[in-house]
């Protein structure tokens, strides 16, 4: 039966037209404030942590924390805390379209299996943020608090696009957070956050699935840092609406846009655009667009075809698919100076504008 109810919904997601960002279609929040949800988080008493741990279908970890915490580990645990606070927003919002049939949201027979669904993922994200922000308390450091979200999303398809691009992200930073807890001696975390990624990764196999794709799209998926995930968290965030974000001490790039809309598994152009205004001082000349893709060293390319339109820099860079089968998640950015890069992390630290985020399947 609930396969019969997985292939209706599978036949809804691959039928709708994927919506362009834009007016979003929801009446939960119209000012962007999720918190507090009626289980009482992001701080919910003993009968609300029961609740979600109930939904979660499992509980949160009971062992002891580890004896001491590096002051990157503090870093790590916030911006965990921040990325799982946006998606808990995210799939709250989602979840009282799907409920309310709101326009575009009405799967027919795949509903009630989509909310179990839903439903289940909002609660393990409510416990991977109360996991956090716990230890950070532990650790007598500020609790990260929720900000105001806007996500511009008005249908069904276009929602579990976003959730799968964002959890390719995740699944690509949670790499980063593991290797600095791993450098810093924090290794007591490891296990927990490593289990974050088994459930993060069941998460993103059902979204492709919902789009019709393989459900996993390459064998060692995108790496990413924590600077790329903490900017491309905030373009979801109401500026100026989060408590304590200054307390992460991450790096926000300037925005690129990826102006090529449909990219297919092929060697092509890809068009790029980033505010005039944003670039300051720096000449074009002295720009590449960087690749992050799978565990591959990054992949540097000229700018082309450079035009400057309005108040943006319009530019094309070589998508070079067919060399290294650039599929899932491909991070890019624009990086000044070297023409190679060895890692990921020096690729951020030579970022201006950035992520842009392609997805190939």
């Amino acid at each position: 039966m609930r396969s019969s109810l997985l292939s209706s919904a599978v036949l809804f997601a691959s039928s709708s037209l994927a919506a362009p960002h834009g007016k979003r279609q929801s009446g939960l929040s119209p000012d962007g404030n999720y918190f507090p949800l009626q289980n009482g988080f992001p701080n919910p008493n003993r009968d609300g942590e029961i609740t979600i741990q109930d939904g979660a279908h499992g509980t949160l970890p009971n062992g002891p924390p580890p004896p001491a915490l590096s002051a990157e580990g503090v870093t790590n645990l916030k911006l965990i805390a921040l990325n799982e606070l946006f998606e808990v927003a995210f799939f709250t919002e989602l979840i009282y379209n799907v409920t309310n049939k709101v326009s575009g949201y009405d799967l027919g027979m795949g509903h009630d299996y989509m909310l179990d669904s839903l439903n289940a993922i909002v609660n393990q994200e409510e416990l991977h943020v109360l996991n956090a922000n716990g230890a950070l308390e532990h650790f007598k450091q500020e609790k990260i608090q929720p900000c105001k979200y806007n996500f511009p999303i008005t249908d069904f398809q276009s929602a579990i696009a976003l959730a799968g691009t964002f959890t390719d992200v995740v699944l690509g930073t949670l790499q980063d957070v593991n290797q600095i807890f791993a450098k810093n001696q924090d290794d007591g975390l490891v296990r927990a956050v490593t289990s974050v990624v088994g459930n993060e990764a069941e998460q993103e196999g059902f979204f492709r699935l919902m789009q019709k794709k393989r459900p996993s799209s390459q064998p060692f998926v995108t790496t990413a840092t924590r600077d790329f995930a903490f900017t491309a968290i905030q373009d979801f965030v109401i500026e100026g609406s989060c408590p304590n974000i200054g307390t992460i001490p991450l790096k926000r790039f300037k925005p690129l846009a990826v102006e090529t809309k449909t990219i297919p598994a092929e060697n092509q152009n890809i068009k790029f655009s980033f505010n005039m205004k944003d670039a300051g001082m720096y000449d074009t000349k002295d720009m590449r667009l960087t690749y992050l893709n799978g565990q591959n060293q990054p992949i540097v390319k000229n700018f082309e075809n450079i035009k400057m339109e309005g108040d943006k820099v319009f530019f094309e860079a070589n998508f070079p698919y067919d060399d290294f089968l650039m599929n899932g998640l491909t991070i890019a950015a624009v990086t000044m100076g070297a023409d190679e890069f060895d890692s990921a992390d020096k690729m951020a630290e030579a970022t201006v504008f950035g992520p842009g985020l392609i997805e190939v399947d």
